[in-house]
Formats: C-alpha cells, sequence, structure tokens
C-alpha cells in the first residue's frame, strides 16, 4: 500500500513514553505506570517488531534521587544489558520532561553543571551507548513548567519559560560536553516538537511571536543565538545573564541528529472570535481575548497543516544537519486512525527522502502506550491509550498498529488499507460546529 521509495527506505526506531514528572507532590513515573519497570520481556516484543534504535532511558531521577554520587544503577543495567544481546541500539534520554531529582529544579542555576557531572558517570557506566538524548523537548518542558505552571516548579511567566529555557539547553550543552570526554564519538539526538501557529489577522502578531519561538531550543543548543537573534533581548529581559548566553554560543559540534516530534495538537490555531468555539478553548495573552483550538479543526487551514509542510520547514531551517522524527503517535480510541498517521508520517519522510533530504528515520512512539497524558499527568484518572502494545491483559498484546510498525521494520511498507483510508483530521465531520455556520 505503501508505495516504495528510489532510496533506501528510512530506519525504523522506536520510544517507549518514559517522562519522570513532578506534579505538585505527585511524582509521575510512565514506566511504572505502564507496567514496563516490571516487564524486561517487553523488550524481546520491541525487538520483533524489527526496530534499529530504541529511545530508552539512563533516567537521573530513578538513579540518583536523592544524593547525586549514590547511584543505583541496577535496573538499567539489566534493561540496556538485554537491549544489547538483541542488537537495538539504545538512545539514551537523561531527563524527559521532568525537573530533574529533588536537589535540583528547572530554575536551578547548578542545573547544567550537575546534569554533567552525571552524564559523565553513565557515558563511564555504558561507554558503548553512542546516541544520547541529555534532555528532551527542552522547550515544551518550560512551557508545560515555567509559562503554563503544569508541572514543578509550577511557574507562570515568560521569564520563568526562558530561564527555565536556557538552563536546560546549556545542561545539554555541559552534558555532551562530560559524554564525550568518555565517549568522542558520541551523538546528540535533540528532540522537541514541531508544530505551527495559525491565525486570523487580528492575531498574526500572537502566531508570529510563536512560531519564532518553536525553533528557540534548538537555536540555543546549536549556539545560533547571538544579539541578532529575535530573542537574544527578551531572554536578557527575563533575567538570563549576558554571561550565560555567550556560553550558549559555543553551541555542540557534530555529530548531531535534530529530531522532531508532531502531533495533532501541535499545530494551532488562535482566533479573537471565541464565540465561534466551545468554552474550553477560551484564553488569552493580557493583551487580546482568544479561542486556542487545533487547526485541523479550523477550515481556513485546510492544506496547511500535517508533517510534510512542518518537516519541509525543519529542512529549511536547518540545512545540513541531519534530521529525525522522534515521535509518530496518535491518542485516539480508534487503532485505524493510528495507522493512518503512522502512514501519514512514513509518507512524507519518504517523499522528502526521495527530494534528496537527510531524514534517516522515523520513531513510532508509546510503544507501551501512555497513562493520563490527555491531562499532561495533571489529573490522577489512569486513563490509558495503547501504542503498538495493549497492556490491559496478562501480557501486552500487539495492536494493529504494532502489527504496521512490524510490517515497516521488517518490510518497509504498511499493508493495512487503513494507512489509505482518511483519518478523522482529514473528514468534514472534523470542523468545529459555528465555524461552519459562519461560513
Amino acid at each position: 500500500m505503501t508505495p516504495p521509495t528510489q532510496r533506501p527506505s528510512a530506519e525504523i526506531w522506536g520510544g517507549l513514553e518514559c517522562s519522570v514528572v513532578l506534579v505538585g507532590r505527585t511524582l509521575r513515573d510512565q514506566f511504572r505506570e505502564t507496567g514496563h519497570h516490571d516487564r524486561i520481556a517487553d523488550l524481546d516484543a520491541v525487538a520483533g517488531l524489527g526496530l534499529t534504535r530504541l529511545r530508552y532511558p539512563i533516567s537521573w531521577e530513578r538513579i540518583a534521587p536523592d544524593q547525586p554520587e549514590d547511584c543505583d544503577w541496577a535496573w538499567h543495567d539489566e534493561r540496556l544489558g538485554e537491549l544489547r544481546r538483541l542488537g537495538i541500539a539504545p538512545i539514551a534520554g537523561l531527563i524527559h520532561h521532568g525537573s530533574g531529582p529533588g536537589y535540583t529544579c528547572l530554575l536551578d542555576d547548578a542545573l547544567p553543571e550537575k546534569l554533567a557531572a552525571f552524564a559523565g558517570r553513565a557515558a563511564r557506566r555504558y561507554p558503548w551507548v553512542t546516541d544520547w538524548t541529555p534532555v528532551n523537548e527542552p522547550l515544551t518542558t518550560a512551557r508545560f513548567s515555567g509559562l503554563y505552571g503544569h508541572w514543578a516548579p509550577h511557574q507562570a511567566s515568560e521569564a520563568s519559560f526562558l530561564r527555565m529555557l536556557a538552563l536546560q539547553c546549556r545542561a545539554i550543552q555541559r552534558a555532551m560536553q562530560a559524554i564525550r570526554r568518555e565517549i568522542p564519538h558520541a551523538r546528540l539526538v535533540q528532540t522537541e516538537d514541531l508544530g505551527r501557529t495559525f491565525a486570523t489577522g487580528r492575531l498574526q502578531y500572537q502566531a508570529d511571536h510563536e512560531n519564532e519561538r518553536r525553533w528557540l531550543s534548538l537555536d540555543l543548543v546549536l549556539g545560533k543565538v547571538d544579539e541578532a537573534h529575535p530573542f537574544h533581548s527578551r531572554l536578557l529581559r527575563a533575567g538570563v545573564p549576558r554571561a550565560a548566553l555567550a556560553a550558549l554560543q559555543e553551541g555542540v559540534p557534530g555529530p548531531v541528529v535534530l529530531g522532531f516530534n508532531h502531533y495533532i495538537t501541535s499545530e494551532r490555531f488562535l482566533d479573537h472570535r471565541t464565540a465561534l468555539y466551545p468554552p474550553h478553548t477560551h484564553g488569552g495573552n493580557g493583551r487580546d481575548a482568544y479561542a486556542d483550538t487545533e487547526a485541523v479543526r479550523v477550515p481556513a487551514v485546510i492544506g496547511q497543516t500535517g508533517w510534510l509542510p512542518r518537516l519541509r520547514e525543519a529542512i529549511a531551517r536547518y540545512p545540513g544537519i541531519p534530521l529525525a522524527v522522534t515521535e509518530a503517535h496518535l491518542g485516539c480510541e480508534d487503532p485505524a486512525h493510528q495507522v493512518r498517521w503512522l502512514a501519514e508520517c512514513w509518507n512524507a519522510v519518504a517523499a522528502l527522502r526521495g527530494e534528496g533530504a537527510d531524514l534517516l528515520a522515523i520513531t513510532p512512539w508509546t510503544l507501551f502506550g501512555a497513562v493520563d497524558w490527555c491531562s499532561l499527568m495533571t489529573q490522577r484518572t489512569n486513563r490509558y491509550e495503547p501504542g503498538c502494545f495493549d497492556i490491559r491483559g496478562a501480557t501486552p498484546r500487539r495492536t494493529r498498529l504494532g502489527d504496521a510498525v512490524h510490517a515497516l521494520g521488517h518490510h518497509g511498507r504498511i499493508d493495512d488499507p487503513a494507512a489509505e483510508a482518511p483519518g478523522w483530521w482529514q473528514r468534514e465531520d472534523r470542523f468545529h460546529p459555528e465555524l461552519k455556520l459562519a461560513g
């Protein structure tokens, strides 16, 4: 069903939802909540999919929760050893949406040095691991922790957001320096959400701001934020020291892969006509009130959303740097839609590779599902969404999505007819009803 490409197909990587997030005084650990913590046999099931690499944590919060030097490596030794036996190369993550252990946080000026110290220990422990993600999605984490207050340390200001972001990005740089002292050829796989904001004319200024902001973490990590950068002065006003910004301009030399994660919710539409939208979408920026909704639910942006246009923007923004899709997942009740979302990703990557783009891989995410991500883990409802496996049984069961990933991993194509059918985000009934009446 999915047509072959002229060039060799992209690799199939994989990922397990592994967030360790402090919400209030509650620590949400997705490996424990999905049961993966207790099921080493999961890794055999993962190997059966035909993946070449697996995003997998060497979790700072889990290894050294109380004291920096008091490390318990036993669980990770066993799992990483099993991955090595199975021939799956790990992409090791150190912080995944968290604030780090209790002796630091996202506003700790010492965060970069503390993470670098742990990264050095991890690299000495696992010198055969060559791919590293010291901090997953730093901009997304800073938004949820510093701009919206969902996660610890529960701040809600642009100044907090920008300070958290700068500290995380410097932590990435310092961690990679520490890792490369032990593993000189180590590769940074830096992940971030890839979206876009659309808006009515009145709110275009806000969309422009968000569309420039979406690149800020990668610009910081790569050393591209100099005095001419549109966010340089905002970072200074937020309290980021000038010396810290100068240090960030060191960047991270290659090898580097930029990993992009794209979701239905990554693309937004801002509309000042709030009466046309349900109350849960209403918000604002202190200057204008507006509705903030998924862009696919608005007729005005038909043909402008999805994998292909967003990946084209990333290729144009960062020429010459290898890219990968590091999360492809659709949370929904219908597995056919999950297959369709994966197929769209695969087809977009195949098309861009056919044009010569250096897109290395796609990564089906949440292989064993996720718990309470519908509320960003801020509510304890134990709502589970499956991925390639469904854990609601005596043993994990491979799903229809898992069958599609297996087909990609072994044959480079998806044979499920759902791959060619329209997803809900392409149907006429997806639009907000009042928008259709308004014309």
